[in-house]
């Protein structure tokens, strides 16, 4: 079965101070439009709810650009069913149905009677050097229709390989046996590098406990099969709740960036020169030294070859009463010298719907998505709606970042 889109296009608001101008110039060459598209519909409560939908640039096939999508479905908090994945023959205009990933389903945990192990915060990408699809998330435990609050035991990356020949591997433990990680390590929802000769450079978050988790960068071999643990590097820390979580990294000229969520109404920036050894964090502000209002809420980054950019969510007048002020999602320039956000830059990249002061429960959140470089002409981000007070009912939606300068990172 094949999904037709409806599409629905605005062109996205921007910001209106000025500071440093000539960043803002660029960002202004740069993004010549924003369009969104739904892809799947539930808004009327008719279907089901997709979520965490993540996608990567496949090898072009005749010249058509191709692109695998990997999606599950929400029931509720934290509750979601088996990875399925989607593939796009036309630049990501239309998908075949969702097929489970068998590896990334469901299975019985030996001696806990009831309790099922599952996958999620799934992130795939393309690895050129095996010709290979690497979707890699972690466990998540389950008792009956419910997140098992009660009982979650130790969790861990897992993963599983697209092979050439379209197959999917077997589910795999991406293993890391430091007392560090003895309650939880994971890189889910994370960006990670391929380094030039097959290497994969990712952070972990992790913890012995419950709260104040830390951030480590890591590099990975990998040889289309296995993916281990090479090199860890120091661990930034952050003694606050439950610390530094879903850590998203990137490479923009010659230096990794690395953005991190955390629960103290902000999120945190930081750079190296290997990807291992990291300066201290700050937390995001704006040019003049405002610092942004988050709430516990992921941000990833958007990477061009002529600038970096975030995405991400905040407080604003709009939104003031949605939870977590999961919607709208923004963008913004990133100055790579300062790491502050250029506020003149700011666009929306998916906008709010619905009324988020005098009716948030009718407004679909958007804390969790995904950035895509698609093509040398536009980047997507994609993301699943989610009204967790209606039935947990929402789309799923596609936004096109079309540059007006060829992204020659691709």
């Amino acid at each position: 079965m094949i999904h037709h889109l409806d599409r629905r296009q605005f062109l996205a608001a921007g910001a209106v101070m000025l500071a440093s101008p000539a960043l803002a110039q660029s960002n202004n060459e740069l993004v010549r439009s924003i369009t969104t598209e739904t892809l799947w519909r539930n808004r009327d409560g008719k279907s089901v709810t997709w979520f965490h939908p993540r996608a990567c640039r496949l090898p072009d096939q005749d010249g058509a650009p191709r692109a695998l999508m990997t999606l599950q479905v929400i029931g509720g908090s934290d509750y979601f069913g088996p990875v399925h994945w989607s593939t796009s023959e036309d630049l990501g205009k239309v998908w075949t149905e969702p097929q489970p990933i068998p590896a990334l389903g469901r299975v019985p945990v030996p001696d806990h009677e009831g309790l099922q192990a599952g996958v999620c915060d799934v992130v795939p990408q393309y690895h050129e050097q095996t010709k290979s699809v690497l979707a890699m998330g972690h466990v998540v435990f389950y008792r009956g229709p419910r997140f098992a609050r009660g009982d979650q035991l130790a969790r861990y990356p897992v993963y599983s390989v697209r092979k050439q020949d379209g197959s999917w591997s077997e589910r795999k433990r991406l293993k890391w046996d430091d007392p560090r990680g003895s309650f939880i390590y994971t890189n889910n929802c994370g960006q990670r590098v391929i380094l030039p000769d097959g290497d994969i450079l990712l952070a972990l978050t992790f913890g012995d406990k419950p709260t104040h988790r830390s951030v480590a960068g890591v590099r990975c071999g990998f040889d289309g099969e296995t993916l281990r643990i090479k090199q860890v590097g120091p661990a930034l820390t952050h003694p606050h709740k439950r610390g530094l979580l879903e850590p998203s990294l990137t490479r923009f000229g010659n230096r990794f960036y690395l953005t991190m969520r955390a629960e103290d109404d902000r999120g945190y920036v930081s750079v190296s020169d290997d990807g291992l050894n990291w300066n201290d964090k700050t937390p995001w502000t704006w040019d003049d030294g405002t610092p942004l209002t988050m709430s516990t809420t992921q941000q990833h980054w958007l990477t061009h070859s002529d600038g970096l950019f975030l995405v991400y969510t905040r407080k604003d007048a709009s939104n003031r009463n949605v939870i977590r002020w999961r919607s709208p999602l923004f963008m913004a320039q990133v100055d790579p010298k300062t790491l502050q956000l250029i506020r003149a830059t700011e666009r929306v990249v998916l906008p709010l719907a619905g009324d988020g002061v005098n009716d948030p429960d009718h407004v679909a959140l958007m804390g969790n998505f995904n950035v895509t470089n698609a093509s040398p002409e536009e980047s997507w981000v994609t993301v699943g709606e989610w009204m967790p007070r209606d039935k947990a009912r929402g789309d799923v939606l596609l936004s096109r970042i079309r540059w007006a300068k060829p992204n020659r990172l691709l």
